[in-house]
């Protein structure tokens, strides 16, 4: 949508539904999350969350796949101010039956209004605030909410569709094609032969999943990934509940200890990745065995933490490939077939499913079209401070979590930061906020919203240049780094001259 076709739709007959001290967009785990924090640390504002789809959860709502369970520990992949009780990889069930304990315990759901899609948000400096437009989805109404501040939470992905690839032949294949993202309910797969295209934490829950459902699997992977398995459990968090220890206490000591590790393992695969690739290699070959060639089948091109490193509890994906249910082949894809996928080795599979875990398509900001004062907002075109505000855009801010962390730790993070914010701009009388860059900032280097050789995945590379940019100091990066910015992100001086307010006349 277009500017001329934003201006358009805004101009089109719709009901008010209301203003809003603060919007957030998305009823995922970063909307609920900052939705409590809203309820908690702003408790006189008034707050909406919109929601496109029929309930909470994001991903863990719209992800149907055999096996769909997190790729974190639940410990700090949970919110930092609810105990998790549970094993540290966790069901997708599992994940929404948290969140909605925290919906109902502070009493969020009268706040959260679904199958609201948001069609545009422009911001006006005549009004000081946003108007977002959009449509009810069971009745097709169309709404206009207006709000002072747009707080997004609706993740960083297109939940509707996957990455699919385009392969020669793809219209000749018989069989049924299907993207991991878009599972069918009613997909039988007992006594099938499935490839599973893909290699990374998704393959990795799909490919045992559905060896358990009782079909043939195949992954099928242009390049590996680094696994590390382990007992889905931990035995700290289990003794400690043994001696029924408060189980916040529990859960703040355990979440120390799992980011303590984590960080250890993070520094190793920068200072000494060799040793930690061979690590790495050596879980697996105990998983699978000596004769198993770990060559060219798990052995990836990439430094550890280039991408993410796929957890696998239980060893679940290694058992189902040495009981013979499950068979990894690293080739390239030539073509399709009729009945399977020509491999560039010459190699044929035969496949009545192909499952495409091919990854995500990268949604900025919801791919909603914004505008300031009628002009078309570009967020490419824009500086990220701290990976959560960006350059010229007032009165936002973007939950976008970490890549080598829980996802949620900085929804926690940013919460702080956005309620610390709202405050202060109520305590010295102002309407609004811009991120600017000092004087002194002007002609700074500017880079992609992250360097590829820090982290590289596919879905990211893809579409960088549809991202923020960077800056040369951690101010204007997305820094990933959680130990950072846990003490940084607190002692954020609001009076900096980076925050351009806008104050209220006397």
């Amino acid at each position: 949508m277009n500017a001329a076709t934003q201006a358009q739709d805004l101009a089109q007959p719709a009901t008010n539904a209301g203003h809003f001290d603060v919007l957030i967009v998305g009823a995922g785990i970063s909307g609920v999350g900052s939705a409590y924090h809203m309820k908690t640390q702003c408790p006189t504002k008034s707050y909406v969350v919109l929601e496109c789809k029929e309930s909470f959860g994001g991903t863990w709502h719209t992800h149907r796949y055999p096996g769909v369970r997190s790729d974190s520990d639940l410990y700090t992949f949970g919110y930092r101010f609810k105990p998790w009780m549970g094993k540290p990889i966790a069901t997708a069930e599992e994940i929404l039956s948290y969140m909605g304990e925290v919906i109902e315990e502070n009493d969020l759901g009268q706040h959260i209004r679904y199958r609201h899609q948001i069609t545009g948000a422009a911001w006006s400096t005549a009004d000081n605030q946003w108007t977002v437009s959009a449509t009810r989805l069971d009745t097709g109404e169309r709404l206009r909410f207006t709000t002072n501040f747009l707080w997004m939470c609706q993740g960083y992905y297109n939940h509707d569709q996957g990455y699919l690839p385009e392969w020669p032949g793809m219209q000749d294949y018989q069989g049924q094609l299907i993207h991991a993202q878009t599972w069918p309910e009613d997909l039988k797969v007992e006594g099938k032969r499935v490839v599973v295209i893909g290699s990374g934490a998704t393959a990795a829950t799909v490919v045992p999943g559905l060896a358990r459902l009782g079909a043939q699997v195949t992954m099928l992977q242009r390049s590996p990934t680094f696994f590390v398995s382990g007992r889905n459990s931990n035995d700290l968090a289990n003794e400690l509940r043994r001696l029924e220890i408060d189980p916040m206490w529990i859960h703040t000591i355990i979440r120390k200890k799992v980011l303590m590790d984590g960080a250890i393992f993070d520094r190793r695969s920068r200072e000494e990745p060799d040793r930690v690739r061979n690590e790495l290699l050596a879980g697996v070959r105990a998983q699978l065995g000596d004769d198993f060639p770990i060559e060219p089948h798990f052995t990836p091109r990439y430094r550890p933490w280039q991408q993410r490193v796929a957890f696998i509890p239980d060893g679940d994906m290694f058992e189902e490939i040495r009981k013979g249910n499950a068979t990894v082949v690293t080739d390239e894809i030539d073509h399709f077939t009729a009945d399977g996928i020509a491999l560039k080795s010459g190699e044929t599979l035969q496949a009545d499913i192909v499952v495409a875990a091919t990854g995500f398509r990268l949604s900025v900001l919801g791919e909603i079209p914004f505008s300031i004062d009628g002009q078309p907002l570009d967020f490419a075109q824009s500086v990220t401070y701290r990976g959560m505000m960006f350059t010229g855009v007032p009165n936002m801010a973007w939950v976008f979590g970490y890549f080598r962390a829980s996802w949620t730790l900085r929804t926690d993070m940013v919460a702080d930061f956005v309620c610390r914010l709202l405050n202060h701009m109520d305590e010295v009388g102002a309407q609004r906020v811009v991120p600017r860059l000092r004087p002194q900032e002007q002609d700074m280097p500017l880079g992609n919203w992250i360097e590829g050789d820090n982290f590289n995945p596919g879905y990211l590379m893809r579409d960088l240049h549809l991202l923020p940019k960077s800056g040369n100091t951690r101010e204007w990066q997305h820094t990933q780094d959680y130990w950072g910015e846990k003490d940084e992100f607190p002692a954020i001086d609001l009076r900096d001259e980076v925050f351009d307010y806008n104050f209220r006349k006397p």
